[in-house]
């Protein structure tokens, strides 16, 4: 069976429901085909099953990529007082967490019947569970102009445009695969280092033995690497650091190099250490006034036997060692957890091959890449979903 349609859009999650819901109103005929069963599982388990939607602050610095100002148009056409007000418009309750992070009260399952019933008042087509098997670019029936032949394992579909918005390598349990960048491939187009990103640090056993019995313990830090810092809550695992803070600086860290943690980020860690200078107190007891009690005795397995002393026995240099210790606890990780748990992939489809107005690849007029599968990378807080919606909204007013 051959269909004939406008727009086909490969991957109904965030940014392909978005770019369908747009370029429906345009009048367009749209085709959505999505791998899976269940639609936008992604949505469904973010925010612990909440969606974190958008972020009040997004700006384009909440983003990076080979080319930091290819989001800002996109960014700047839909934003996120744009997405606020189609929740609204559905009397989706939320609230803000924290910094500037947007919630459901209720559930993230509502984000995905919202988009279902904008993309069926667009009069989106859907195939669901259906395999992309191949998609050309060719000349039909001896006509100049190309078009697009997407083979399916259900039909062949025939379209003036296509969109790939499958998303990255991240979560493959849920159906994350390589397809769109597969299909970049083919169209000729580079697609830069992928990486898991916004995910937590694995450590070497001899770096972390002290702290493998404190799983569960958050504190809250400052976590630096390559420039960037972030200040939020570290938490130990068993295979190392994660937590909010450790996810940021998870997009920044490569391989072989130190992170910095400051522990005490709130403090002038010298002075008070100095003014107990006097005191019977054991280092690691005067600690636990300022940092969990189970991380403190983990923390004094890690230190050499001659720093396990009353602080009235150290000398005035040594405690400004140990504030240099608590101020910045450096540490190599050994690598990081994967792509099983990352919240998203670094890297992607190199922007410059794109028009950042449109979407659109430069080299091959019809073919448009949305969403996570574009080299366009957001920090922890909603800002990779605000993508999505921006990124697919540009695209659906073009495609």
């Amino acid at each position: 069976m051959k269909l004939t349609k406008d727009v086909v859009i490969i991957g109904a999650g965030a940014a392909g429901m978005m770019c369908a819901i747009e370029a429906g109103k345009r009048g367009r005929s749209v085709l959505l085909i999505d791998h899976a069963a269940k639609l936008a599982e992604k949505i469904r388990i973010s925010g612990g099953g909440r969606c974190n939607f958008t972020n009040l602050h997004t700006k384009p610095e909440n983003f990076f990529s080979n080319n930091p100002h290819f989001c800002r148009s996109a960014l700047a056409r839909f934003t996120p007082q744009d997405f606020i007000a189609l929740i609204e418009k559905y009397g989706i309750r939320y609230h803000e967490k924290k910094l500037g992070q947007l919630f459901c009260d209720d559930s993230a399952q509502q984000i995905i019947n919202m988009l279902r019933k904008e993309c069926d008042a667009a009069e989106v087509a859907w195939q669901m569970h259906v395999k992309v098997e191949s998609v050309s670019h060719v000349c039909i029936n001896d006509e100049a102009e190309k078009q697009f032949v997407i083979k399916t394992n259900r039909n062949t579909v025939i379209s003036q445009s296509v969109v790939i918005a499958t998303g990255g390598l991240s979560i493959p349990q849920i159906g994350a695969s390589s397809f769109g960048y597969q299909i970049a491939e083919q169209f000729g187009l580079t697609v830069t280092p992928l990486r898991p990103a916004l995910v937590g640090l694995t450590f070497a056993p001899q770096d972390f033995n002290a702290f493998i019995d404190i799983s569960g313990v958050a504190i809250d830090a400052v976590v630096s690497c390559n420039g960037a810092s972030f200040r939020e809550n570290i938490l130990f695992t068993h295979r190392g650091l994660s937590g909010p803070a450790i996810l940021q600086i998870s997009s920044y860290w490569r391989p072989n190099e130190t992170i910095h943690i400051n522990l005490l980020p709130q403090y002038d860690v010298v002075n008070l250490l100095l003014e107990h200078r006097r005191s019977a107190q054991l280092l690691s007891s005067l600690l636990t006034e300022y940092l969990p009690k189970r991380f403190m005795q983990a923390w004094v397995k890690s230190l050499p036997m001659t720093a396990i002393k009353p602080m009235k026995q150290y000398h005035d240099n040594e405690l400004q060692q140990m504030s240099q210790r608590l101020t910045d606890w450096q540490i190599i990780p050994s690598g990081t957890v994967g792509y099983k748990k990352a919240e998203v992939t670094q890297g992607g489809v190199d922007t410059s091959q794109l028009s950042s107005k449109t979407m659109q690849v430069k080299q091959v007029p019809g073919l448009y890449f949305i969403g996570e599968v574009v080299d366009v990378t957001g920090h922890l807080g909603g800002f990779n979903f605000q993508w999505a919606w921006s990124s697919g909204h540009a695209a659906g007013q073009y495609v």
